[in-house]
């Protein structure tokens, strides 16, 4: 006999009449509520780049444009310089990906696989540091980046003043060493026994193994760095070097509440479809590696 999902109603109740109507119009208000929530900000903000000033700051607020138009969203790509500013952004967001990928898989790898002296150790120390909030560490950042250890090099208005201090980062860590441990043993053990280094073993058979939990670091990768926006503004002061969410900040003096809008929401819009695209290797890569075998 198969086993049946235990669910907070059972089968019992919702066969019954009264039951079904019950659950369907609460799972109905509870879905509108939350979709009002998450969605409703971002409905005002593109309906507000096809309003006019007048109708923007107006109270009560419009629904809907009354006289809907695009003259917002032209004039803010113009005068904002979103072009210059979406490019800075890519590039920076693409830099920290690749630095991400590069030593936050081998850092993982070297955790799960390899086993090196005091490693859990060297986990736990990493997995402290997302006890201590972000803007404790803006200080100590700072002052690296502004002499660079050792080299004592100045990274400002650099790329890399972004993409250093996201390579550090414990919790992608931690998510590929779970996914790393997941894998069979035997795989490894049979890859050393036809001769393959670590390397050639990372190469051939873990990283085709762990696109999921790849993808789902690239994720984080991008949105952290297209949604930053303190980090960003202390060490890229040279406005032609400014990210968009730090660029339109700038640049937002003196501009129409319509326009800013509009500027807003297509500093938006390629964090939002680059989500969309990828949106189901999130949830696979993260419950991946949850169960061994």
């Amino acid at each position: 006999m198969a086993a049946q999902t235990r669910t907070l109603i059972s089968q019992t109740q919702l066969s019954r009449p009264r039951g079904k109507v019950l659950y369907w119009t609460i799972f109905g208000l509870v879905v509108a509520v939350f979709t009002l929530v998450f969605i409703g900000p971002l409905y005002w903000m593109v309906t507000g780049g096809f309003k006019t000033t007048q109708e923007v700051i107006q109270n009560p607020p419009t629904l809907f444009p009354q006289h809907p138009q695009i003259d917002a969203y032209t004039a803010a790509w113009r005068q904002l310089n979103m072009a210059r500013l979406l490019f800075n952004t890519i590039y920076y967001a693409g830099g920290a990906l690749v630095l991400q990928l590069v030593f936050c898989v081998a850092a993982a790898y070297a955790l799960s696989k390899l086993r090196p002296v005091l490693g859990n150790v060297i986990l736990g120390l990493m997995l402290m540091t997302l006890m201590v909030p972000a803007a404790v560490l803006i200080i100590p950042q700072y002052v690296t980046v502004v002499d660079l250890p050792i080299v004592h090099v100045n990274l400002l208005n650099t790329p890399w003043a972004i993409w250093l201090p996201s390579v550090a980062n414990a919790f992608n860590i931690f998510l590929l060493k779970r996914f790393f441990d997941s894998i069979p043993e035997e795989l490894m053990h049979a890859a050393a026994i036809d001769g393959a280094s670590p390397l050639r073993t990372l190469w051939s058979i873990v990283l085709p193994m762990s696109r999921p939990i790849l993808g789902v670091v690239s994720i984080f990768a991008v949105v952290a760095v297209w949604k930053d926006f303190l980090w960003p503004l202390l060490v890229l002061q040279d406005p032609s070097k400014q990210t968009l969410n730090v660029g339109v900040n700038g640049l937002a003096v003196g501009i129409q509440q319509n326009v800013l809008i509009a500027g807003l929401t297509l500093a938006s819009v390629p964090a939002i479809i680059f989500f969309l695209i990828f949106q189901r290797g999130i949830m696979s890569g993260l419950t991946a590696g949850s169960l061994k075998g």
